[in-house]
């Protein structure tokens, strides 16, 4: 359930990532474009930690994997898998904390995850993301994502309707690109 690629160990969350996930996730710039309940108190952030740490990643269902940093083995962030009851699909999402944005970290950790999957036999990735986060589309669109549609979904926590691009990548067109 661990996979590693050159800089990163993507892992089940730890109770020792309570304060990191927790600062990330009450960063104002990294929350801007995400569905969650922001700012996230450390109370809370123990209770997601607690029930991510159970959940099952070969089960259909949402597992979010810490992105951790192999130099000072710390969270950086995070990459959420939801496998469809299917098999053949699963959703993509990911966040990482602001101070280590930039860098390669979310495609290194995307590119960690997609080779994992479709090595299982994943058929289709999926992910979504607002379509003002130019730079996650940039990425997606990197790793051979293509643009399928445009929606829109009601914001409860922002009271806004928020637009979403969605972009598909089919097993056939998955090279692994280099990390």
């Amino acid at each position: 359930m661990q996979i590693e690629t050159p800089r990163l160990r993507l892992r089940r969350f730890l109770p020792t990532d309570v304060p990191d996930f927790a600062a990330y996730r009450s960063d104002r710039e990294v929350a801007r474009y995400q569905n969650w309940d922001f700012p996230l108190p450390l109370a809370a952030a123990r209770r997601l930690v607690a029930e991510y740490s159970r959940r099952d990643p070969a089960r259909p269902g949402w597992f979010p994997y810490a992105i951790e940093l192999k130099q000072d083995e710390r969270l950086i962030g995070d990459i959420a898998v939801h496998r469809h009851p299917d098999g053949a699909t699963a959703e993509l999402g990911f966040s990482i904390a602001r101070p280590r944005q930039g860098q390669g970290y979310a495609s290194e950790a995307v590119r960690g995850i997609l080779a994992e999957l479709f090595g299982q036999g994943l058929r289709t990735a999926v992910a979504e993301c607002d379509i003002r986060n130019t730079r996650s589309a940039r990425l997606l669109e990197h790793l051979g994502f293509t643009y399928t549609r445009q929606h829109g979904f009601f914001d409860r926590q922002r009271h806004t309707t928020v637009e979403i691009s969605q972009f598909l990548l089919p097993a056939e067109r998955w090279a692994t690109p280099k990390q």
